[in-house]
């Protein structure tokens, strides 16, 4: 099982595919399994890595409360143990904190950075939301019901209504018994303390924004802010989506990527 060491943590990785690396770093309900189809898209022409986080998957767990920023120095370790000193940085949802965070440690190791239903930092409904799912884990303490809780807040309303086989095998994802739960309690509290925005403007590098029109959890008037105040950024709306764009307009969403690697 391929696992690197790091300062805090050992870190569960795939590596697929030769070329210039994209680095993917999945969100606060995943695991590297949410990158499946981007993986399988991208190896032929690229070499693509994808973790676990910290706390997720099978990487170690998260025992105590940690920063945006301690998570990108595992990330940036992780790049240094596989010889890369440039990829390509894609970053959903916490994913896209621990991007900013790269960015601004070490900018040099990021040639394009990639903030996909993400924000600088989650506003008022997403922070409601967030501390609800919180003392719903809390309350119930089993993955299964936090899942059935949680699921529909991931997709449009169009797209849960429509497809329930989807939703049926997402929710199962997310409501495994074996994720860590005293982890996601730590992350969450990590993504609800995340806040980037007076850095936003020290970005320097390619930045695109992608983001879900109906997204609650990182709303549109984050990834606007973004937008407007990371130097040179592209924002591409997913006008049918909400958190789950990736999945909810896949195809979109792989073009975006395929456009802007080949851009970039």
């Amino acid at each position: 099982m391929p696992i690197i060491k790091t300062s805090n943590h050992d870190i569960f990785y795939v590596d697929e595919g030769d070329g210039f690396p994209i680095f993917l770093i999945h969100g606060l309900a995943g695991d590297h399994k949410a990158w499946l189809n981007q993986i399988e898209y991208f190896k032929n022409n690229y070499r693509v890595i994808a973790v676990d986080n910290p706390g997720s998957g099978k990487s170690s767990s998260v025992s105590q409360p940690c920063t945006t920023k301690d998570l990108a120095n595992t990330m940036l370790e992780v790049m240094e143990s596989l010889s890369i000193d440039k990829a390509h940085i894609v970053g959903r949802s916490l994913g896209g904190f621990i991007g900013q965070q790269m960015v601004n440690i070490k900018p040099e190791f990021v040639k394009s950075l990639v903030i996909s239903a993400s924000a600088a930092k989650v506003d008022p409904i997403g922070t409601q939301i967030l501390k609800n799912m919180k003392e719903i884990l809390e309350w119930r303490d089993n993955w299964t019901d936090w899942a059935r809780h949680s699921n529909h807040l991931f997709f449009s309303p169009d797209f849960f209504n429509n497809n329930p086989d989807i939703i049926k095998t997402v929710e199962a994802i997310v409501g495994d018994e074996n994720r860590s739960k005293e982890s996601y309690l730590n992350l969450n509290d990590t993504a609800l303390a995340h806040d980037f925005r007076d850095s936003l403007g020290t970005i320097t590098c390619p930045t695109l924004i992608m983001a879900g029109l109906l997204d609650p959890i990182c709303s549109i008037q984050c990834a606007y802010e973004m937008k407007d105040n990371i130097p040179g950024s592209e924002l591409v709306v997913f006008d049918k989506s909400s958190h789950f764009l990736l999945v909810e307009e896949y195809e979109k969403a792989i073009k975006t990527l395929d456009d802007w690697f080949n851009k970039n």
